[in-house]
């Protein structure tokens, strides 16, 4: 019997859940759940016995929260109180929930949120309470970090997939950071990620990242989006290189890694900061399956012309499956899949509100 594939769609206004038998034909979609919140942040939790789809949700009147499900969205139980908030000595507020990561598999009631403004929390009971991660934040370049056009936040977090205590973080404006005592304490690890818009175009800290990735079958090499640049890490993090050779544009946001193949990535190229949308308004997709060396083309059965809309960072995702479907959302609220490693696109949904984030996985 075929697997289901569970694809969740966060938008400006509200929570999409569609499925699907294989990825292609046909796919059912329930919404709005969460109507007329900002659903920045989605996760699928496969880990335990039965999936749990958690929602980083803000509203604008009663603010962010993270509501969750058991029952893959049929039901959500939204907390009385915030699960993530600032203790009253941060003196802080959290404006919303830029990302939800598992932990490792050696951590398997643990997740992680991404806040803005820039801080980490970590939870110990799969996502129902969350505390704050004091040694990023009380990192003495804190009060150095500055917003970036989208806001100032953690929207990437990634532990290592074997090594407990070793974790990876980027954030904008402030770059990638890690740590390898659990948080305790961090190093900045922007070592070749130009920041063209500093006076050092190479600080130490600074730089507008977009967006990182890796595979788990190989945690030390890492993928980057920068604000104009894309890099290759061999050394979890510790130095960067350009892969932009081969791609219309370095500037984007999303990246993304095949979930069976460590040198395969996704990326979506736009024109520049200050033109955002895709080179010719050609909607594509661009991959490379030699971890950057080159790049190819990806757009049977995507729009040739008149595609003037971006795909945010968390927006482009690959699932689980064996054939590794590739999706994306954008901003003018269409959502593609991309069968095969993204050989072959349609589009699943449209006249969606702005798409935020998109998640994608088997649920059994």
């Amino acid at each position: 019997m075929p697997e289901t594939i569970l694809l969740a769609v966060g938008t400006r206004k509200g929570l999409w859940l569609g499925r699907s038998t294989d990825g292609g034909g046909a796919w059912d979609f329930t919404g709005p759940h969460h109507p007329m919140t900002g659903v920045y942040s989605v996760l699928i939790d496969k880990r335990g016995a039965a999936p749990r789809v958690l929602a980083g949700v803000t509203s604008e009147h009663f603010g962010p929260a993270v509501a969750a499900s058991d029952d893959l969205g049929a039901s959500w139980g939204e907390p009385r109180v915030a699960v993530v908030a600032f203790p009253k000595d941060a003196d802080a507020s959290v404006e919303r929930v830029w990302q939800l990561q598992p932990g490792a598999a050696h951590e398997p009631d643990t997740v992680y949120a991404g806040i803005e403004p820039s801080a980490l929390f970590r939870s110990d009971d799969g996502g129902r309470s969350f505390a704050l991660v004091r040694g990023l934040w009380d990192h003495p370049h804190r009060p150095h970090w500055t917003p970036g056009f989208g806001g100032m936040a953690i929207h990437t977090v990634l532990p290592h997939p074997t090594v407990p205590g070793d974790m990876t973080v980027a954030m904008s404006t402030g770059g990638v950071y890690r740590t390898y005592d659990g948080g305790v304490t961090w190093q900045a690890s922007n070592t070749g990620i130009r920041a063209y818009f500093l006076p050092d175009e190479y600080p130490e800290f600074g730089q507008c990242v977009h967006k990182i990735a890796r595979h788990p079958a190989r945690p030390d090499r890492l993928f980057l989006q920068n604000h104009h640049g894309v890099y290759r890490s061999d050394d979890g993090a510790a130095t960067w290189r350009s892969i932009a050779d081969g791609l219309p544009s370095d500037f984007g946001f999303p990246i993304a890694v095949h979930p069976h193949a460590p040198d395969t990535v996704f990326a979506f190229p736009l024109v520049a900061d200050a033109m955002r949308f895709p080179p010719e308004g050609r909607c594509r997709v661009y991959r490379s399956d030699d971890a950057g060396a080159t790049w190819e083309a990806l757009s049977a059965g995507l729009p040739d012309d008149g595609f003037w809309t971006g795909v945010m960072r968390d927006a482009l995702t690959v699932d689980d499956t064996p054939e590794a479907n590739v999706y994306f959302g954008t901003r003018s609220g269409e959502v593609y899949v991309g069968r095969d490693g993204g050989a072959h696109w349609h589009r699943v949904a449209e006249h969606l509100p702005d798409v935020l984030c998109v998640r994608a996985a088997t649920v059994g």
